[in-house]
């Protein structure tokens, strides 16, 4: 799948202000070293940096357009092209995930490794959304299945890994850190319009969905999803559409 740092921060106010929700709850007064896995085009990692201004903050990408972006965005920080899973540098008092663990399977083995890579009393953070019921997404299955694309898109819906409950989250890092901090928020964001819903989404939950059609068909797709979206989320008088976003949070201090 191609990321673009340019659509994901079209609306960067609204994705940093998790992030920030999240970065306040962690518990490390400072912190020597810390990292930011799946760091995006750098607004989590500048989240980082604001919390922790004297420490060696290292972020790091799957997407290179998302790393170009991140290093115009923050030069003093070393950003790096590398997946999650293969990622073996140790000894941080502070992860960052923001975002990032919906796209990756195993959870049960993931968690417990970047603990692994903490340093005594250092802290996972994490933040995953957790809309896969919500309209937004539903739609994108539904337009998916009953569309002339429905066989090319067929595994989009799949594209999405791993989604726990709090409870089962909370019972995989009990085993394996010393402190678990762990909540559920729903934010309501007011857009202008279903095409802002559209504009939103276009830059992570549909682009499984958008990636294997081609110009023709992502044309046809998004008009019938964004007639859906206009369906579902009702316009207030001043065409305002008011966006549901459940998000799931957790602190892990080893």
């Amino acid at each position: 799948m191609s990321w673009s740092a340019a659509q994901y921060v079209k609306f960067e106010e609204e994705r940093t202000r998790p992030v920030r929700d999240l970065v306040a709850r962690i518990p490390n007064g400072a912190a020597a070293r810390a990292a930011d896995v799946g760091c995006g085009p750098g607004n989590s990692t500048e989240v980082l940096c604001e919390r922790y201004p004297e420490s060696e903050i290292v972020g790091l990408d799957s997407s290179p357009d998302m790393i170009e972006a991140a290093r115009k965005r923050l030069p003093g920080v070393a950003f790096e092209v590398a997946d999650i899973e293969g990622w073996r540098e140790t000894g941080f008092d502070v992860i960052l995930a923001n975002a990032v663990i919906q796209w990756i399977p195993g959870h049960e083995t993931l968690l417990p490794a970047l603990i692994g890579r903490l340093a005594t009393g250092g802290s996972l953070a994490v933040q995953t959304p957790d809309n896969l019921d919500e309209p937004s997404h539903q739609l994108m299955r539904e337009v998916a299945a009953e569309g002339p694309w429905a066989e090319k898109l067929a595994g989009a819906a799949i594209a999405r890994a791993d989604r726990n409950s709090a409870e089962w989250y909370y019972r995989l890092l009990r085993a394996h850190a010393a402190r678990v901090d762990i909540w559920r928020t729903t934010y309501f964001h007011p857009l202008a319009g279903a095409g802002a819903v559209v504009e939103w989404v276009k830059g992570t939950g549909l682009r499984p969905f958008l990636d294997p059609l081609d110009p023709t068909e992502r044309a046809a797709y998004l008009d019938r999803y964004e007639a859906a979206i206009a369906r579902a989320y009702p316009a207030e008088t001043d065409g305002t559409v008011l966006l549901p976003f459940p998000r799931l949070f957790f602190v892990a201090t080893r």
